[in-house]
């Protein structure tokens, strides 16, 4: 019976280690940080394409956290042209074009 118990009390701890180890896989992806282009004040859009609103402008010197990326629209910038949109907050999109991500591809997960 003290064994039934010990197994299921390890079982949970497993468990809770694997879960643990997912959170900070999760904060160590949000916490890497990605430089604006210098002396660009991005237009954040709410949704992935210059036909959307503009939600508020980033600052010079900014950085942003790349929660997810989709496709989108077409944009040239100072890296490149690109349809990758970067998604840094609910509903807030800049296109990858104005971002140095240092890769022409994918570097978060998709957006749902």
């Amino acid at each position: 019976m003290d064994t039934d118990r010990n197994k299921a009390s390890t079982t949970t701890g497993t468990a809770a280690e694997a879960t643990a180890t997912e959170a900070a896989v999760t904060t160590a992806a949000a916490a890497t940080r990605y430089a604006v282009a210098p002396g660009y004040r991005v237009n954040v859009r709410s949704g992935p394409s210059t036909q959307y609103p503009i939600v508020r402008a980033l600052p010079l010197g900014a950085t942003v956290a790349i929660t997810c990326q989709k496709y989108g629209e077409w944009i040239s910038g100072p890296y490149g042209t690109t349809r990758i949109w970067d998604n840094i907050a609910p509903g807030e999109y800049i296109s990858d074009a104005y971002v140095r991500t240092g890769s022409d591809g994918f570097v978060a997960p998709r957006c749902a």
